[in-house]
């Protein structure tokens, strides 16, 4: 709760509205909040953008680039079992998130939640950092983007940038529903690909090809399922490089839990952000896992290529391994989709960075020029805020300064462990606070399964991924400034947030009894969703997102 929630509630309503809804702002746990938001935002995506972001998210530059090095450092057993533990991991946050999300539903999910159930100061805290790593990434994503686009033509990357982060500035500031249509149509994009691929894969590993060699599961025997990794010979050896492959994944999987950051845009949000986020888990497995799978059968893990630093197609496993089997159009299909992934994320980074900096503004955490909304009902200021930082994508066009700008790059990827550890944290006060008020989970909206379990193993297991993150540095001779630098700075910035702002304003933890629970509750009930429309003929088996 707010030290001031009557000058909280001032600051957003006059009179007239609180008179509409007949409730006093003290008394209510700021559920007048949800009422004016939605009067502000435009609820524009639909079940199917709100399904197909979430699969979108789950599926980019990260599997079809990254994933390389994964199977280069764990090998191919330690690469699949990386991506499958973090997969689950992964399920644990969503399916915590939305839970919260779906009893209140407002723009910038978990820095909103933070607020009411665990603590203003996390709450402002977690939405800057929030803000940094989306300064830090968005950049990084258009000059991703760019880099893609060198493969095919050797125009300075200036042109491309300049281009790429126009058109990311004008998609955001129009209605959401713009947004929701390009992310429905990269997502098949990316999931017609992922699929050709996997069969190819298949029919490569099968002997199909043109060189009609039958692999089988010979990359996993020679040179073998684990690798020696930093050259650490033994089992210790094999479980380091296994371990790295987490961090490799994290990264890769980061953005999935952003599906609820768009709550308050979102039609039936208490519906349709729980569907999304029940079938998380199966996506992960049959898009990352069994992707992985496949390709750790026709690529070994000592392949020269796998560890390229070119940052487009030619790094990517599945090019490497068509490349080795003689297929040549491959390369120039996945750079396509993979430029198309580079500026989806980059569009849904700049997407969830205005609804936190949005929602962060609603809490007075931030100035409230971040309030001000155009007629899409887009919190435009916030928008045009973190579009600047797109010019720092120029400073990759000198070497020293991409240098330099890589090293901040790495920085944004422990912000991801930092972000899914406290969501983790906030459901966590929220459960006991259910219980501490005797309110019985059946009366949520959505009840997550598997809790309060679920969200225990993802904070416990998230918090020894970013504790461990950086361990190669504290091996003999193998010590690196910078990587120490990168894989530990979020740390002592989130406390430096959290306990700065909780000294300044004076914060307190929210006590367990007296998180505004029930107000949540009541609101739920008295504004009840329509129900699903019943699923007719073909859609009966569509698993992507009826």
């Amino acid at each position: 709760m707010s030290t001031h929630p009557q000058q909280r509630g001032e600051k957003f309503f006059d009179e007239k509205d609180v008179e509409v809804v007949s409730v006093n702002v003290v008394d209510s746990g700021a559920d007048i909040i949800d009422f004016e938001e939605k009067k502000d935002l435009k609820r524009g995506l639909g079940q199917r953008h709100i399904q197909m972001i979430a699969l979108a998210g789950t599926i980019g530059t990260g599997l079809f680039l990254g994933s390389g090095r994964a199977i280069a450092n764990g090998g191919p057993v330690g690469a699949l079992m990386g991506y499958t533990f973090v997969g689950i991991l992964v399920s644990c946050v969503v399916i915590s998130q939305a839970e919260l999300a779906a009893l209140v539903p407002l723009s910038g999910s978990i820095v909103r939640h933070a607020e009411y159930f665990f603590d203003p100061a996390l709450s402002f805290a977690q939405g800057w950092n929030s803000v940094y790593s989306n300064c830090v990434s968005l950049p990084a994503e258009i000059t991703a983007g760019a880099v893609l686009i060198q493969y095919w033509t050797t125009i300075s990357n200036g042109l491309w940038i300049t281009i790429l982060g126009l058109l990311l500035v004008v998609c955001n500031l129009m209605f959401v529903r713009v947004y929701g249509e390009l992310e429905f149509g990269f997502a098949m994009l990316k999931i017609m690909l992922i699929v050709g691929l996997i069969i190819m894969g298949l029919v490569i590993d099968l002997g199909g090809g043109p060189d009609h060699h039958r692999y089988g599961f010979q990359y996993w025997r020679n040179p073998g399922p684990f690798v020696q990794y930093l050259g650490i010979e033994g089992s210790l050896g094999r479980f380091l490089g296994f371990w790295t492959t987490f961090s490799n994944a994290a990264y890769a999987y980061g953005g999935v839990e952003g599906v609820a950051n768009t709550a308050a845009e979102t039609q039936n949000p208490r519906r349709n952000i729980p569907l999304a986020a029940k079938r998380i888990f199966w996506r992960v497995l049959i898009f990352y896992v069994v992707a992985i799978f496949i390709v750790t059968l026709i690529v070994p893990s000592n392949d020269a290529s796998l560890l390229r630093h070119s940052g487009n197609a030619s790094q990517s496993p599945f090019v490497i391994a068509a490349t080795n089997a003689g297929i040549a159009v491959v390369p120039h299909i996945i750079n396509g989709v993979v430029l198309t992934s580079a500026w989806s994320a980059g569009n849904s980074g700049l997407l969830n960075g205005s609804r936190n900096l949005y929602g962060m503004a609603r809490e007075r955490h931030a100035p409230k020029i971040f309030l001000r909304v155009n007629r899409f009902g887009v919190p435009y200021v916030a928008v045009l805020f973190l579009s600047a930082f797109l010019c720092l994508a120029y400073m990759t066009l000198s070497d020293n300064a991409s240098t330099v700008f890589s090293w901040f790059q790495d920085l944004s990827s422990s912000a991801i462990l930092v972000h899914w550890t406290i969501i983790c944290t906030v459901y966590l006060r929220f459960y006991y606070g259910m219980k501490k008020q005797h309110i019985s989970r059946d009366e949520l909206p959505w009840k997550a399964p598997f809790q309060p379990y679920a969200a225990w193993i993802g904070l416990i297991s998230f918090l020894i991924i970013l504790l461990t993150g950086g361990y190669a540095v504290f091996i003999h001779g193998h010590w690196d400034t910078e990587t120490f630098f990168s894989a530990y700075f979020n740390i002592p910035l989130i406390f430096t947030l959290f306990f700065g702002y909780k000294f300044l304003a004076k914060t307190k933890i929210v006590p367990l009894d007296e998180m505004p629970i029930q107000k949540y509750l009541d609101i739920a009930r008295e504004n009840p969703e329509p129900p699903a429309k019943p699923v007719k003929g073909w859609r009966r088996v569509n698993i992507l997102w009826s």
